[in-house]
This record gives C-alpha cells, sequence and structure tokens, in this order.
C-alpha cells in the first residue's frame, strides 16, 4: 500500500475520532506529497522520496519544538511533539546509535577509509545504506568520531 493510500486512511480514522493533532500532522504530510509530486512534474515518486519527505516534516517539528522548550513555551512544544509521534509512524523503525555505529564501522573498513578527509566519502554511503533508519546528524556524529 503506498503512503499515499495510508495517509488517507489514516486521515479517514482522525477525522472519525476527532483527534485535531492527528488531522494537523495527517493534512501537513498529504500537503508535502502534493507538493512533491506537483514539483516532480511527471517523475515517479519513490519509497525513498517518501521516506526523505517524513524525515524532514519530523526534523521540521523537532526544531521548533526545541525552539519552543528553549523559550519555555511548553504549550507550544507539546503539540509539535504530538504531531511527531502520529508522523513516526510511516517510517521505518530507528536504528540505535550503537547499531548505527556497527554498521558505519562496516563501511569504514570495507572501503579503507581513514581521516576526516574521508568523511563526505563515508557519509554517502552512510546515508544511502541507513536511509530512513536514522536521522542524517545521528549519523554525521558518529562518523566524526570513527573517523577522528
Amino acid at each position: 500500500m503506498s503512503l499515499q493510500t495510508q495517509i488517507m486512511d489514516a486521515l479517514k480514522t482522525a477525522m472519525k475520532a476527532k483527534d485535531t493533532v492527528a488531522l494537523e500532522a495527517l493534512r501537513a504530510i498529504k500537503s508535502e506529497i502534493l507538493l512533491a509530486q506537483t514539483a516532480a512534474a511527471g517523475a515517479e515518486f519513490t519509497a525513498e522520496d517518501e521516506i526523505k519527505l517524513l524525515q524532514k516534516l519530523v526534523k521540521q517539528r523537532k526544531d521548533s519544538a526545541t525552539i519552543f522548550t528553549e523559550q519555555n513555551r511548553a504549550d507550544l512544544a507539546e503539540p509539535e511533539l504530538a504531531q511527531i509521534a502520529v508522523i513516526e509512524q510511516f517510517l521505518p523503525a530507528q536504528l540505535s546509535e550503537a547499531e548505527v555505529e556497527q554498521i558505519v564501522a562496516g563501511i569504514i573498513s570495507k572501503g579503507g577509509f581513514s581521516g576526516i578527509a574521508s568523511m563526505g566519502q563515508v557519509m554517502g554511503l552512510a546515508s544511502k545504506n541507513l536511509a530512513g533508519q536514522a536521522d542524517g546528524k545521528t549519523i554525521s556524529t558518529i562518523v566524526k568520531k570513527l573517523l577522528a
């Protein structure tokens, strides 16, 4: 079942349950999908593109929640965190830092990479291998740690 179909089903369920937080998050996802499809103009919207889109939405909400928390606005941070939970239902399970570290270490040893100068190459391979399973910030931190 495509992401768009899953979102529509979840939207119907949230409407029936009168769940405003879920509705807001699901409408944001639907809107982003439509915008991405329009921008692609005929190009196929792949599952990988869908995952990137969902990760972008989660990152935006995490950043907003962080800013609201720093400004002591818990009333604004809570809905953002609730929307994150709704959006993450459609993402693949996230790997722990230890699992990401193990995969990155394997990439470094296979490719024979050493030194911080090869960080870009390692990041490219790691991002491709871990697409949807870990966020870029976590991958970057681990790559820096292992190459240093």
